[in-house]
């Protein structure tokens, strides 16, 4: 039923609602029939016999990750942190993973690092963000790098040659992005970035709510990325936010993250788009919302943190063997 006096439609099912014209068909008076649709996501999940990773949630699996990763060394001497950089579309939660990492380590919530839910990137500037080992402690042996959000409009978010210039270790911290005009050569240091400067370690941060969503100019943009990223032999990462809020099983409960069919086909379909082994893609939750740290989330943002390093180690290593050939 459609009443045109009162702008009323009805369906079969009895149901009514008030509409906008204007809004709805662009106030067509020849209009003859109009359909609405409402979706519904409704992941199907089921609950798997056995988890799909081994992970111990214990107090002290939380303590032994802390002292590995405080104990961090870098493989080549020449580089005292771990250079770790965040990249990601807006609002995927890149500045959160540093704000969730500060937090566990300082002992309670902090927000460092700007972040929230908003159109366009929050962060504005290239930022290097060291973390301590609790307030007065000392810095622990990585940074993580925060970017500019990937937005799928030309001459908006990040613009992918200053990733190829942070990459190479040219961009200052602090950097304010221009997203109409990339990084220019001639403001980039004279001398050589020395491997201490440069990134060896690439996190591409995705939304796991978000992901079959993507639109095909953001998958090229990633592709554009990554093939910058396999060329300087960088080692990378897939870090899966948000998986709380895509399904509902791990919403009632963290732990059931690894029975969970459905974030395990999430992370088989991010790591064949992406072209990553599937042990590269790292589901997590950030802190968000909560006033409390929590067992289950450190667990799952330190055990993604030790990965970091250990992939990092990897570029290091296989680097540190060339320039050991060269001189």
């Amino acid at each position: 039923m459609y009443n045109q006096g009162t702008h009323l439609f009805g369906s079969t099912r009895g149901n009514a609602f008030n509409f906008n014209p204007t809004t709805l068909y662009g106030n067509d008076t020849q209009l003859s029939e109009c359909e609405v649709y409402k979706v519904e996501q409704n992941p199907q999940v089921i609950a798997e016999e056995k988890p799909w990773r081994n992970v111990l949630w214990t107090a002290d699996r939380r303590a032994q990750l802390m002292a590995i990763i405080r104990n961090h060394k870098p493989l080549v001497t020449s580089v005292s942190r771990v250079r770790i950089l965040m990249i990601g579309l807006v609002g995927a939660g890149k500045s959160s993973f540093f704000n969730s990492i500060n937090s566990i380590f300082m002992g309670r919530m902090t927000s460092k690092a700007m972040s929230g839910s908003a159109g366009t990137s929050l962060t504005t500037q290239y930022r290097t963000y060291p973390v301590k080992d609790g307030r007065e402690g000392k810095p622990l042996p990585f940074v993580l790098c925060d970017t500019m959000g990937l937005e799928e409009q030309s001459g908006a978010g990040l613009d992918i040659e200053d990733i190829s210039s942070i990459l190479q270790g040219h961009v200052p911290d602090r950097y304010k992005f221009n997203p109409t005009a990339p990084f220019q050569p001639d403001e980039q240091k004279t001398r050589s970035a020395s491997l201490q400067e440069k990134i060896h370690c690439v996190v591409y941060v995705i939304d796991a709510t978000k992901i079959s969503l993507m639109s095909d100019k953001l998958e090229e943009k990633l592709a554009s990325i990554r093939r910058k990223v396999n060329t300087l032999g960088i080692a990378q990462i897939v870090l899966m936010t948000k998986v709380d809020e895509a399904c509902p099983l791990v919403e009632k409960d963290l732990q059931n993250l690894y029975v969970s069919s459905y974030i395990k086909s999430k992370v088989q379909e991010v790591s064949s788009w992406l072209g990553v082994p599937v042990s590269c893609v790292l589901p997590v939750k950030n802190y968000s919302q909560e006033l409390e740290l929590e067992l289950n989330c450190d667990i799952l943002l330190l055990t993604a943190l030790q990965q970091m390093l250990n992939f990092a180690d990897d570029y290091l290593d296989d680097v540190g063997q060339v320039e050991d050939k060269v001189f």
